[in-house]
């Protein structure tokens, strides 16, 4: 690792990429090895950023609601074989009684986007529409990408197989408060004035990108994916007191970079930290192992899917289409919209997150987060 060139680009960050607060985080073989932040919580530049301030991470979220399934099918015992019908048996109207967890997890259901415009803060709304939507593409033809959908899924899923757990209590039960996470789905009342605001992108999206075009273009399933359910579209909408203490487990999530490690630490460290193992061999497979590959039916580009997480996508002879996730091909994590980042590489143990409150164009990494990669793994 080249920590002391990582430190460099995060410092330029700030000099030549625009940023405003921001923090990084290295953890390897489950202890953390670089912490780092910057900047201002505000555009005025009055509040600085330290380690501890905690902000929005968007779709990085994802990853901690999947370790959330994960570990309670591992404790159930329950194989992701097992159709989502036969725990949650409304799923199965719509024709989508066929449905595995495995293929819920991986953006597999065809279920990006709901027909009905349900609230976004309803939740019974929205998984009953959910349950009653027929598939936007046939089983077992691909995968899009759920950006909003996939934390309802999952939430209802875990509900299902545990008698009632919420993700965001299960999430606060199993993992952040053994582990001692300052991360949330679903931040509390009395930590709602210290989250920082996130400001959204200064700059366009490229003329000509597929995904923008798709995204502007009214009645396509991306603009649907991205506008389902209805509510918390923008940036000062999830800024808000209500947002942030609501448990949205594919978009919600709050906390601080190093905590956002950790977590990725405990995954990368074959499963067990602070002397306790969370998940089995088993599961981190489940974990690493690419489930579905294709051309995204909603992000436009080849995109690649473990029981989810996102993976680099790779080439027939086993080269990376791109590398988010570091070198590794095993390396497993979950971007969110704007910026911020984690991941985990279990071949070197090394654990990574970046947050941030400026948000650029795009769903993936940017220049941002992607050189401070670049530079950890350059020797």
């Amino acid at each position: 690792m080249n920590l002391e060139l990582l430190t460099e680009r995060f410092r330029e960050n700030f000099s030549k990429r625009g940023e405003l607060g921001a923090s990084v985080s290295v953890w390897e073989a489950g202890r953390e090895v670089l912490s780092l932040a910057d900047g201002y919580c505000d555009r005025e530049q009055t509040q600085p950023w330290t380690s501890d301030t905690p902000v929005l991470f968007w779709s990085a979220t994802k990853g901690m609601t999947a370790g959330c399934i994960l570990h309670a099918c591992q404790e159930a015992r329950i194989p992701l074989s097992r159709t989502v019908s036969e725990f949650w048996p409304e799923f199965g109207a719509g024709g989508k009684e066929g449905i595995t967890i495995a293929q819920l997890m991986s953006h597999q259901a065809g279920l990006a986007s709901i027909s009905r415009p349900v609230p976004v803060l309803d939740y019974q709304a929205v998984t009953e529409a959910l349950a009653a939507e027929p598939p936007h593409w046939p089983l077992g033809e691909g995968h899009g990408y759920h950006p909003r959908t996939f934390g309802f899924l999952l939430d209802e899923l875990l509900r299902r197989i545990t008698g009632g757990a919420t993700v965001r209590d299960y999430w606060r039960k199993i993992f952040a408060e053994p582990l001692g996470l300052h991360l949330w789905i679903g931040m509390p009342s009395e930590g709602l004035e210290e989250v920082a605001p996130v400001f959204p992108a200064r700059s366009t999206p490229p003329k000509g990108d597929i995904f923008y075009t798709a995204f502007l273009t009214a009645g396509s399933l991306t603009a649907a994916a991205f506008a389902s359910p209805k509510g918390l579209h923008s940036a000062s909408a999830m800024n808000s007191p209500e947002a942030r203490s609501a448990s949205l487990p594919g978009f919600g999530g709050i906390g601080t970079a190093s905590s956002l490690a950790k977590y990725y630490a405990l995954l990368a460290a074959r499963g067990s930290l602070d002397g306790r193992r969370y998940f089995s061999s088993e599961t981190l497979g489940q974990m690493t192992t690419t489930l579905s590959q294709a051309h995204d039916r909603v992000l436009h580009l080849e995109t690649a899917f473990s029981a989810g997480f996102m993976k680099d996508p790779i080439t027939a002879d086993g080269r990376k289409i791109r590398a988010i996730f570091g070198p590794s091909p095993r390396a497993f994590g979950q971007p969110g919209a704007g910026g911020s980042h984690a991941f985990a590489d279990p071949d070197r143990q090394i654990a990574f997150a970046y947050v941030m409150n400026q948000m650029e164009p795009g769903v993936l990494p940017n220049d941002k987060a992607l050189c401070l990669i670049d530079a950890l793994y350059s020797f």
